[in-house]
């Protein structure tokens, strides 16, 4: 019986099937993020190549290179599943959301796993690898029950993942030998485990095997911002809607409202995001003392044209809230903020002093990071951190230790 690569069912099985998840391009012009995937897939293929006696030809492993959708695209990681000895799931956040790396960690666990030796740690045929650090993040149950250390794999791989190794030129040795690790962990579970080949399940018709995180914790977002009928006359209308929670400051190429990506962001981190404007929040931020959970501003700065409301968040910006954070999204490839930049970046400094202030660096903040991401892929990264400094502030206030003052931003670089 032939399978939809042409191989037959008894021919050589491929040791292991790299299971990740797409990164979209942040615009057509860029290039494409899952090149770096690619370069590790090949990277780990050479090193399994070399600590094995793998006939020349025979297939060592198995990366799905597209995203196309269909009836042959799903046979084919089907056949995959079924066939391979070891399966890599990629960790990063990204991972965990995506329904299809889901449904491939639920279709590779049908079949059935036996050991070969009883010493051995409990046999699943899963060998994890660290794509970006995991530290923030809650794990599905799935993962979080695994039997797997990646202590041997290096104390630099464990801290960043492979792709800070593989981006950073100091890495490069580090880079290496978790590679190498990685490769030898594949080929000893795959020596000390038989999988029998399974049956090809229909692909689309299988349940993710990541169940959604118990939202133990939550996150209060804020939006600052204008709906339509209140924008001034520098403004065009393309970026706002009827709420004003339905700012979108990177369109094109998002067209969604920006607050859905800062929700998305939380929720993979494992929080319970909820989604208010600004003056919904304002008399709280403005008289509470103890928070009931960690808060995100996100501030349109063409908003603070408005003297009545800004003032507004001038007196919350001086109270200078630790479990506060606060976002400026400034979209690089919009004309009018280029055009009018230096009088919004006046106006910034006056209402939100406090937060521009200093130049402290935060110990949570990241070398390079402002506070005031200039695309929508830089948000995504500063939400995250955001999230983490308003979180670590709330824990402290809730466990009766003294909370310090907001971390002071840097200028704007922008």
């Amino acid at each position: 019986m032939n399978g939809p690569t042409g191989r037959s069912k008894g021919s050589a099985r491929p040791y292991f099937f790299l299971s990740y998840a797409h990164t979209p391009r942040v615009n057509s012009r860029g290039v494409d993020p899952n090149h770096w995937v690619g370069r590790l897939f090949a990277d780990l293929s050479e090193a399994i190549l070399q600590i094995t006696d793998i006939p020349a030809g025979d297939p060592i492993g198995f990366m799905d290179r597209s995203m196309h959708q269909g009836q042959k695209w799903a046979e084919r990681l089907s056949w995959e599943l079924a066939n391979c000895r070891v399966f890599v799931p990629l960790y990063s956040p990204r991972y965990f959301k995506s329904e299809a790396c889901g449904k491939e960690w639920h279709a590779f666990t049908r079949r059935s796993v036996y050991q070969r030796r009883p010493t051995a740690e409990r046999a699943t045929g899963i060998v994890p690898a660290l794509w970006v650090s995991m530290d923030h993040y809650r794990l599905p149950r799935v993962a979080s029950e695994l039997q797997f250390s990646h202590d041997s794999f290096g104390a630099d791989y464990a801290a960043e993942g492979l792709y800070a190794l593989m981006k950073i030129d100091s890495y490069r040795s580090q880079y290496a030998t978790a590679v190498l690790r990685l490769a030898q962990r594949i080929v000893d579970v795959a020596d000390q485990t038989v999988i029998p080949i399974g049956q090809p399940l229909e692909f689309e018709a299988q349940p993710s095997a990541f169940e959604p995180p118990e939202p133990t914790d939550r996150v209060r977002i804020s939006v600052y911002s204008y709906h339509s009928p209140e924008l001034p006359p520098q403004r065009s209308a393309s970026c706002y809607g009827e709420q004003r929670t339905d700012w979108q400051p990177f369109r094109p190429p998002s067209r969604r409202p920006l607050v859905e990506d800062a929700a998305d962001v939380a929720r993979g981190m494992g929080f319970q995001p909820t989604v208010h404007e600004f003056e919904d929040e304002a008399e709280s931020l403005l008289t509470t003392d103890r928070a009931t959970a960690p808060s995100v501003l996100l501030v349109d700065r063409w908003a603070l044209l408005d003297s009545r409301r800004s003032e507004t968040v001038r007196r919350v910006d001086r109270r200078n809230l630790a479990w506060l954070s606060v976002l400026e999204p400034w979209n690089r490839e919009d004309q009018q903020c280029r055009d009018h930049e230096r009088m919004l970046n006046e106006i910034g400094d006056t209402v939100l002093s406090t937060t521009r202030s200093g130049r402290q660096k935060p110990s949570l903040r990241e070398e390079g990071s402002t506070g005031t991401p200039g695309s929508l892929d830089e948000f995504r990264g500063e939400m995250e951190r955001a999230v983490m400094r308003a979180s670590t502030a709330f824990e402290q206030q809730s466990n009766g230790r003294p909370v310090p003052a907001a971390p002071r931003r840097p200028r704007l670089g922008a």
